[in-house]
């Protein structure tokens, strides 16, 4: 079992920037593929980014390239996602998520475990 507690969400105006962070605890946390995932009110969960064990090797939506980064620190068991350029499009509840599949995946349903989501807010 893993448990995944998000942080760093807020209301922004457009064009500003939050770092959002998922803490892990629970199972060796560098043996999960991380994932970050919106939704937005009506919406299914969207795919933007995720991040391979060791951090070698990470993976974006086109709709964030260039303005978001993942990043994980293994040692404290936490996983990032920088979000620059924020557009009133990007408004959404973020939540992290875990697979303990080998490859970076995008589907979320290949996704084991979920936080509960931070709201991020982009005002225009």
């Amino acid at each position: 079992q893993v448990q995944l507690v998000e942080s760093g969400g807020g209301l922004v105006q457009a064009g500003g920037s939050l770092r959002l962070s998922c803490a892990a605890s629970g199972r060796t946390f560098n043996n999960y593929v991380m994932g970050w995932f919106p939704q937005a009110p009506g919406q299914d969960r969207e795919f933007v980014a995720a991040i391979s064990q060791s951090g070698s090797s990470t993976y974006y939506a086109d709709s964030v390239k260039g303005r978001f980064t993942i990043s994980r620190d293994n040692a404290k068991t936490t996983v990032y996602l920088q979000m620059n350029s924020l557009k009133p499009d990007d408004t959404a509840v973020y939540s992290c998520a875990a697979t303990s599949r080998t490859f970076i995946v995008t589907p979320a349903n290949s996704y084991n475990y979920w936080g509960q989501g931070t709201q991020v807010t982009v005002s225009s």
